[in-house]
């Protein structure tokens, strides 16, 4: 039995569907899922609680002496990174002085802002869908956004101060590194191999079949609005999330460069 973690956001229910309710040949495994926030399966990966789990990239640094990343599964690209958003008017210069909300310690919504403000006057750790909110109550005077986020601030009435992900593109010139399958490296090389076709064969089906998916994505997702999730999948599952490929490695490769 393989221990899973993954979170109820469309792109992970999309990307695992077909691997949860065996609808391809899952090689003998048999998987006990656990859905959290992304930043619990951080936390979680941290304790080595999973198997076999998304996290952030940015928690993978922290990871790679105990956890190796699958080949498919990923979760990065250009356009889909994090927004930096307020209610109100704000510059960069004005951040130092913020209290901002992030979706977790270990995101890499996170590091990226740190790239962008080394120096913060508050953050507020919160999960990702209660952000919004709180820029609308005052709690917090702006946030990191991510995931489907992306497509209801502006209806909300907040605006953006920057779009984390043109930054990192314009600084390294590669697609952003959000998220990844990590697996357990003393599951073995043999094992490893097996989870990453059973990976890809899953990620593949759901691209193929992608009408098969939507009621296990529908149960899950926090934004219900019906184009809200097909814009996320369309986003956020692409030729990277097959395989990483030489350009996808390469986006790996300059985070850990920068860190």
């Amino acid at each position: 039995m393989i221990t899973l973690g993954f979170s109820p956001c469309p792109n992970d229910t999309f990307i695992f569907d077909a691997l949860v309710h065996q609808k391809i040949d899952t090689e003998g495994l048999s998987f006990e899922t656990r859905m959290e926030d992304v930043e619990t399966l951080n936390q979680l990966a941290m304790k080595d609680a999973l198997d076999m789990v998304k996290v952030s990239y940015h928690a993978f640094l922290y990871l790679s002496d105990r956890y190796q990343m699958l080949d498919s599964g990923s979760a990065l690209g250009f356009g889909v990174g994090p927004v930096l958003i307020s209610r109100k008017q704000y510059t960069l210069e004005d951040l130092p002085n913020l209290t901002i909300a992030i979706p977790g310690e270990y995101t890499t919504a996170h590091l990226l802002l740190k790239m962008v403000a080394p120096v913060l006057k508050g953050k507020k750790v919160l999960v990702f869908h209660e952000i919004e909110d709180a820029i609308i109550s005052g709690s917090v005077d702006a946030g990191v956004i991510i995931h489907e986020n992306r497509f209801t601030y502006k209806k909300k009435g907040l605006r953006k101060i920057l779009d984390l992900g043109e930054f990192w593109e314009k600084m390294t010139q590669s697609p952003i590194p959000l998220g990844g399958i990590a697996v357990k490296k003393s599951l073995g090389v043999d094992l490893i191999t097996k989870l990453n076709r059973i990976m890809r064969r899953s990620v593949v089906y759901a691209k193929e079949h992608p009408e098969d998916a939507m009621d296990f994505v529908r149960r899950n997702a926090q934004e219900m609005d019906e184009e809200v999730m097909k814009k996320h999948i369309d986003l956020y599952v692409n030729q990277y999330t097959v395989e990483l490929g030489a350009v996808g490695e390469k986006a790996v490769e300059n985070l850990f460069k920068l860190m």
